[in-house]
């Protein structure tokens, strides 16, 4: 279990996390005590007890396992679609450049390498501008993929868990797009690269054709779409060049080189750069996202824990720094200043029925729930000191400062007090290590403990 935390990284924890609460959500609360006393005695903030719930849970019931089985069928979805994509890219190649016996119609072939791909991206950059929602499909090929690759039936309950997380804080718009635009880039790539294979093993001639436009529109098409090429010292066709290959194929081996670089240049530009950099700045957007997750605190599921796993009673704390030593309690109340019997509690949940059966010489103080019952008690105390206390403990939880804070503050308002460690509820057995804890910390403050009632001594006085 402790090895497996330290493995996960805080993404998927928080990712088992949520996808505990949906389990719980859809299927009613699960069989969490050992859990929550485990998550109660790590400490920590209610998010963090939150998440070791949780992970503890998943370990037990195979979520965990699923989760890394998921995570391995996410890579083999990836190299699935990495490879389609390589695949798609070289295809594109293939179609624009033909079988090298015809001429090459230049924006015929520039239409095939890039127009998908073009309109793709528009399409995508105009959803993440006006619905922030995009790559839709791709997402859900990947996630379908990965789901099928895991073979594993619990996997099935982590990719909800995984979209509702992220859109929660709006990030699924980044991982879909680094899916997306990397997906896209090595389409282009492959195109590239077969694109440049083709050029350096056949010989190529390129014509430029048309029925309706004119060739000063293809001269300035042709400028135009190497303009940003030519930045990057890729040549372009001259305009003597242009003008003749709308008649013919130039046989002349500068123009065959210069159409060659124009073509290469504009791919380069126009294709595999726009979604190199698409993709690194999703990439960086969704770095930056990840590291701000965190649960949301609201959500019913994780509202409703807050009482089991951070008890109002431990969260009373204290407004002083605690000692390096907590001193032994000195009452300064007397005998003839007091009078009466008193049992309170503090830190109890709502699984153990309280308060037992009492004398009618005993009065109830009731549990110690909130810092005003605290202050109504101390005030009371204060007042009206009794002559014996009883002071009611779970030793399930670790002995906290501010507990023991709470506890030293209650003796000396009293002119006698005893601290009673409840036994365990059916079923459970109290965790040795804690229990010593408990009696080294009220043998510090030098309080008398009885793991037993000690109704006897309350009552009467007398052992």
């Amino acid at each position: 279990m402790g090895s497996r935390v330290t493995e996960l990284t805080g993404l998927q924890t928080l990712w088992l996390t949520e996808t505990v609460r949906l389990r719980e959500e859809h299927a009613g609360p699960l069989d969490d005590m050992e859990a929550n006393r485990l998550a109660r005695s790590a400490g920590g903030d209610l998010p963090t007890r939150i998440q070791r719930r949780a992970v503890w849970l998943a370990e037990r019931d195979g979520l965990a396992n699923a989760l890394q089985h998921w995570l391995q069928g996410a890579r083999m979805a990836l190299i699935v679609m990495a490879v389609l994509a390589v695949i798609s890219g070289a295809g594109l190649a293939f179609a624009a450049m033909g079988d090298g016996q015809t001429p090459v119609n230049v924006f015929w072939a520039l239409g095939s390498l890039l127009g998908l791909n073009l309109i793709l991206l528009l399409s995508w950059a105009l959803g993440l501008v006006f619905a922030g929602e995009h790559g839709a499909t791709l997402g859900r090929l990947w996630l379908w993929l990965s789901e099928k690759l895991a073979r594993d039936a619990k996997a099935a309950q982590l990719a909800p868990a995984l979209l509702l997380l992220l859109q929660r804080h709006k990030l699924n718009r980044w991982a879909v797009g680094t899916l997306v635009n990397g997906l896209w880039l090595l389409a282009m790539l492959s195109a590239l690269v077969i694109l440049l294979t083709l050029m350096a093993t056949r010989r190529y001639g390129f014509v430029w054709e048309t029925t309706i436009l004119s060739a000063d529109t293809f001269v300035a098409m042709t400028q135009a779409l190497g303009a940003l090429p030519a930045l990057l010292g890729f040549s372009v066709p001259t305009v003597e060049m242009i003008r003749a290959s709308g008649d013919a194929a130039l046989n002349i081996e500068s123009a065959r080189q210069a159409w060659a670089a124009w073509l290469v240049g504009v791919l380069l530009v126009y294709g595999v750069l726009p979604r190199l950099l698409l993709m690194l700045f999703c990439r960086w957007r969704w770095k930056t996202g990840q590291a701000k997750l965190h649960l949301d605190l609201n959500l019913p599921g994780y509202a409703q824990l807050r009482e089991r796993l951070m008890p109002t009673s431990e969260r009373l704390g204290i407004s002083d720094a605690a000692p390096e030593l907590l001193h032994h309690v000195e009452s300064g109340v007397t005998d003839q200043q007091s009078d009466g019997a008193l049992l309170v509690a503090i830190e109890l949940d709502d699984q153990r029925p309280w308060p037992p059966q009492l004398p009618k010489t005993v009065g109830n103080a009731g549990i110690l729930d909130s810092r005003e019952s605290r202050h109504r008690l101390l005030e009371q105390l204060s007042r009206f000191p009794p002559a014996r206390l009883v002071i009611a403990c779970d030793p399930r939880r670790s002995p906290d400062r501010g507990s023991l804070a709470l506890i030293a503050e209650l003796a000396r308002n009293a002119a006698a007090t005893r601290v009673w460690l409840l036994p365990a509820p059916p079923g459970e057995a109290l965790d040795a290590e804690r229990l010593g804890d408990w009696h080294v910390a009220l043998q510090q403050l030098e309080l008398p403990f009885a793991d037993c009632a000690p109704m006897n001594w309350l009552e009467t006085g007398h052992e």
